[in-house]
């Protein structure tokens, strides 16, 4: 008798932790299992680059959302950022869209000024107002390297004219 007790506290241990683990699985990989508690939002952009699947989307420095997919409007010729929006958050049609970059070469997230002044957008609502900061990247490459004739000065070597005493 003895030995189905002590059989049966690991068994039920093991199922305790089984359900622990289950837990946690879901908890991190985002899974919800209890029904969607976000709303899903588009937006489009010129340029996407470097932003992927699963970068954050903020309000006012706060994450509130991830992007959840990325595509292109044939249409348009723009790129189509689909986002998950937390339920609690409101953001109107008056919104604007932004992509940044954390720090000076950290990852790219969608910025959202919520707005205020329109009607709440409903879920699967588009963000009209978008843009694209600079590219750094470019930015440096035509400082470092000029940026065509008027951004590069002639060196003394090749000037046609010498120097006058």
């Amino acid at each position: 008798m003895k030995k189905y007790s002590m059989e049966t506290a690991v068994g039920i241990f093991v199922l305790i932790g089984l359900i622990c683990v289950g837990y946690m699985t879901a908890k991190l990989g985002k899974i919800s299992l209890l029904g969607e508690d976000t709303y899903p939002l588009t937006a489009r952009f010129v340029s996407v680059a470097g932003l992927r699947v699963g970068s954050s989307v903020e309000v006012y420095g706060i994450e509130v959302g991830s992007v959840a997919s990325l595509g292109i409007d044939e249409k348009r010729q723009m790129g189509v950022v689909v986002m998950k929006i937390d339920k609690g958050t409101k953001v109107y049609d008056d919104a604007s869209a932004t992509i940044k970059t954390s720090g000076l070469i950290g990852d790219k997230y969608v910025k959202i000024d919520p707005g205020g002044s329109g009607e709440p957008l409903k879920p699967g609502g588009v963000i009209t107002q978008t843009s694209v900061p600079a590219d750094i990247e470019d930015l440096i490459g035509k400082y470092a390297f000029g940026s065509g004739p008027e951004g590069q000065e002639k060196s003394p070597e090749k000037s046609s004219k010498k120097p006058t005493k």
